[in-house]
């Protein structure tokens, strides 16, 4: 059955139906798991944070590790992040918490969107001359060839009065429309908004951070636990596809494609939040030495026993010793064999 929803097509059949109500079900239970699951929630939060603030920055070139920006958020000085990397990380970590926090007193508006992009870019030198302001040059989407040349991938909105009049009807649109499930709502709007491309640079973080404000603001609650930055740059590749392949056929495009996308990203990370839940009530009976030993493999997917040994001051034998009780109560799996193997979180 295909509907129009803003300047939109969109096919919606029984598959998103199916995506739409997982999702809410769920949604609907959630308060009783919050109730019960408060210190367990509190750890997720803390990694879900590192995890996204790591992957959002990646995604658009940061080459800083979920490890490397732990470190640095733990101990922020404004002084020392000279580096753009780490520029970026912080302002994302900034902004996120401010959502985070306060998601319920941030209105939709131009000047909110333009208040957050501020925060995003504001340790940024580089980026001073036009964070919290609307693009005044074209900022077309580009891709870089293997011999150098670029090539238009998506040709974004106009800048001044055209990027001006699509966000104010994409506002409009969001305030007016009272029809338009939710979710919907939430993954046509960070469509739009990254096609607009409506700031000069930070687009791209920006869209990934409204999808959490616009989650949260619908009562998704559960989403700051998980890390959707996470999910979209391990499909990053697709993620890109998808926008493009809807994008490619601006104005009045067929976006059934994106909506799929973004449901079923949702859709995963809620499975991963109900796995990660599940296992925390295993981790009460751990040990210390078994809980910060999972821990640290979940912060870092890939180590190896003598890794784990070495950073914890536990000794080696120990540490073999607990790896294999712990894949026995299906926390971690283990990859590899001899000298190559590694651990990750199930």
């Amino acid at each position: 059955m295909e509907n129009s929803v803003h300047t939109f097509r969109l096919n919606i059949d029984w598959k998103l139906i199916k995506l739409i109500s997982q999702i809410d079900r769920f949604d609907a239970s959630w308060s009783s798991i919050e109730k019960k699951e408060g210190q367990s929630l509190k750890q997720l939060k803390t990694i879900a944070t590192v995890r996204s603030v790591g992957a959002s920055t990646r995604i658009e070139g940061s080459k800083m590790s979920n490890e490397e920006v732990e470190v640095l958020l733990k101990e922020i000085d404004i002084t020392k992040i000279a580096d753009r990397d780490s520029q970026e990380v912080v302002g994302y970590f900034e902004t996120l918490d401010l959502i985070s926090e306060s998601f319920e007193n941030i209105s939709i508006t131009e000047s909110s969107l333009k208040n957050l992009h501020n925060i995003l870019l504001k340790h940024s030198k580089k980026d001073e001359w036009h964070k919290g302001d609307y693009k005044q040059h074209s900022n077309v989407v580009e891709a870089k060839l293997p011999d150098g040349t670029r090539q238009v991938i998506f040709q974004t909105t106009e800048a001044g009065f055209p990027t001006q009049d699509a966000m104010g009807q994409l506002i409009d649109w969001y305030f007016n429309d009272k029809e338009t499930h939710p979710l919907v709502k939430c993954a046509l709007f960070t469509y739009e908004f990254v096609s607009i491309h409506p700031f000069q640079d930070g687009n791209g973080r920006l869209s990934r951070l409204l999808s959490t404000l616009l989650l949260l603001k619908n009562g998704y609650k559960w989403v700051q636990y998980v890390s959707f930055e996470h999910e979209i740059e391990s499909r990053k590749t697709e993620y890109y596809r998808v926008l493009r392949s809807c994008q490619a056929h601006r104005p009045n495009e067929d976006v059934t494609e994106w909506i799929q996308f973004f449901f079923n990203a949702l859709g995963n990370i809620q499975k991963q939040l109900i796995i990660k839940l599940k296992s925390k009530g295993v981790e009460t009976r751990l040990s210390p030495r078994e809980k910060s030993i999972l821990i640290f493999i979940e912060n870092n997917a890939g180590c190896k026993s003598g890794q784990i040994a070495k950073r914890l001051g536990i000794p080696s034998p120990t540490v073999k010793r607990i790896l294999p009780e712990l894949i026995k109560q299906n926390l971690i799996e283990k990859f590899g064999i001899g000298p190559g193997t590694n651990y990750s979180i199930k």
